[in-house]
C-alpha cells in the first residue's frame, strides 16, 4: 500500500470541507444534507474530503434494510480528492472514516452511497472498500442547462418554491402550476437530460444487517454485462479500466 498507510483521516469543519469540495469535486457543488466531514491528510496537508449526512429522500432509502431506525444509517454523499495522494489512498480513507464512525457513532449500522456513471465513474472505489452493489439503473434525474450547470431533479423538487435563475427568478411551483412537474421546467430552461447509469452501493458496519437487506446483491460482473462501466463520464471496457487509477470520486 506504500505511502497510503501514512494518510491521516480526521473530522474537519464544514467550512473547510465545503471549500475543498467546491474546488476539487467534478460537480463543484456541496450537498446541504452533509453533516459529518472527514479530511484526508498527508504530510500535514489536506488532500481529500469525505462528507456524510442524511439521504435527501430518506423515507425511500430506509426500507432497503429491514428494521432500520431513522437515525441508523448515513449516506456518503461527497468524496473529493486532489491528485497528490498516492495510489490506494481513497479506499484506505473510506475505511478509516468508517472506523471512526463505528467508534464514535455506534448507532450507525450501514452506509449507502451512489456512483454517478453519467459524469464520473462506476464505483471502483466502493468495490475496493467492501461495499456491495444493490442497484444499477439508467439515471434519468440529471439535467444539463445551456450554461453547462448540472441539476438533479431532487434539487428542484425538494425546494419547489425556491427562485431559479434559469427560470428568470420563478420557481418550479410557479411554472408547473403547483404540480412540481419537471416537464415544464425542461421546456422553459432548455435543460437536456444526461444519459448514463447510477449505481447504488451499501456498506454494512453491523454485519448482521446484510441478512436484512430487502433487495438482491448484484454481482460486479453485471456492470460490464449491461455496459455500465464508466470512467470520468466516458464508457470504458474492463480491460481499459484496469489500466487506470481509482475513479468514482462522487
Amino acid at each position: 500500500m506504500g505511502r497510503a498507510k501514512e494518510i491521516i483521516v480526521k473530522v474537519i469543519p464544514s467550512k473547510i470541507a465545503n471549500e475543498f469540495i467546491k474546488k476539487h469535486h467534478y460537480s463543484g457543488k456541496v450537498v446541504n444534507n452533509s453533516k459529518l466531514h472527514f479530511g484526508v491528510f498527508l504530510d500535514g496537508r489536506l488532500h481529500g474530503v469525505m462528507s456524510y449526512g442524511s439521504s435527501l429522500d430518506k423515507s425511500k432509502i430506509i426500507g432497503l434494510v429491514k428494521e432500520t431506525k431513522w437515525n441508523e444509517f448515513l449516506e456518503l454523499n461527497r468524496m473529493a480528492f486532489d491528485d497528490a495522494l498516492p495510489r490506494n489512498s481513497e479506499s484506505r480513507a473510506i475505511s478509516q472514516s468508517i472506523k471512526l464512525i463505528k467508534k464514535n457513532a455506534p448507532h450507525i449500522k450501514w452506509i449507502i452511497s451512489f456512483a454517478d456513471g453519467c459524469q464520473c465513474g462506476d464505483g471502483t472505489i466502493y468495490r475496493a472498500s467492501n461495499f456491495v452493489l444493490t442497484a444499477i439503473k439508467p439515471n434519468e434525474a440529471l439535467f444539463r442547462l445551456p450554461n453547462g450547470e448540472v441539476i438533479h431533479q431532487l434539487t428542484l423538487q425538494s425546494s419547489p418554491k425556491q427562485p431559479r435563475p434559469e427560470l428568470n427568478g420563478k420557481c418550479l411551483y410557479d411554472v408547473s402550476g403547483g404540480t412540481y412537474s419537471i416537464k415544464k421546467w425542461i421546456e422553459l430552461s432548455g435543460a437536456k437530460r444526461i444519459t448514463g447509469y447510477q449505481l447504488r452501493y451499501i456498506y454494512f458496519i453491523d454485519k448482521s444487517c446484510k441478512d436484512k437487506l430487502t433487495v438482491p446483491i448484484i454481482p460486479f460482473s453485471k456492470i460490464d454485462e449491461i455496459g455500465a462501466r464508466m470512467y470520468k463520464g466516458e464508457k470504458i471496457t474492463y480491460k481499459e479500466r484496469n489500466n487506470k487509477c481509482d475513479d468514482s470520486l462522487r
